[in-house]
């Protein structure tokens, strides 16, 4: 795999999308390669395109340390992102009825 050499790559772990309830597919790292070349736009169809095929490479691990030692096993140089973690708020359907509510009523 000495086609990886000289790459630059980023480690981090993915958020959920919108489209997303739960925290499917969001507890595995990513290593994934950063763009060489910038990207075009097609005249005639106005797709944008790249030849840059690594950018199509992403590999997914368990942990951050099995990531991290792959890229270092490989020669490639990478930087790790480290995931912010989510600030639930405490909600509850009462509140909405208190006498000292903050906010007006809407209807």
């Amino acid at each position: 795999m000495g086609c990886f050499r000289s790459m630059a790559a980023k480690i981090y772990r993915p958020a959920k999308t919108a489209m997303q309830s739960g925290k499917a597919k969001t507890r595995l790292w990513v290593l994934e390669f950063d763009q060489e070349q910038p990207r075009s736009i097609d005249p005639i169809l106005g797709y944008t395109s790249s030849g840059d095929m690594k950018q199509q490479i992403r590999l997914t691990f368990e942990t951050q340390e099995q990531a991290e030692s792959y890229a270092q096993r490989e020669g490639i140089e990478y930087r790790v992102i480290e995931p912010r973690e989510q600030i639930r708020q405490s909600v509850s359907y009462s509140d909405n009825f208190r006498f000292n509510r903050m906010q007006p009523w809407t209807h």
